[in-house]
């Protein structure tokens, strides 16, 4: 009788691999919230990425881009180049 409570007590392959199987599903549970990569929070100002014309991408503050205000509307391309005073 002494050998059959020793057996009961181990822990088998089959009373393990559900365990181990249960644990590998824990990363699936979603423990953390999903995080937008189109503007971070950097301290505590935020900033957007921005597409420049030569194809470059920069990283502007949130606040300058609400604050920024429109000069002339309805602007070709070519005046709008010429104003920055870039050539043609």
């Amino acid at each position: 009788m002494n050998k059959k409570s020793v057996k009961e007590n181990q822990l088998s392959r089959r009373g393990f691999l559900p365990i181990l199987g249960g644990s590998l599903l824990l990363p699936f549970l979603g423990m953390g919230s999903p995080v937008d990569k189109s503007t971070k929070t950097l301290g505590e100002e935020a900033y957007e990425t921005l597409l420049k014309p030569d194809g470059t991408t920069v990283k502007v503050k949130v606040s300058t881009v609400k604050k920024s205000r429109i000069i002339e509307k309805d602007i070709s391309n070519k005046s709008f180049l010429k104003w920055l005073g870039k050539k043609q």
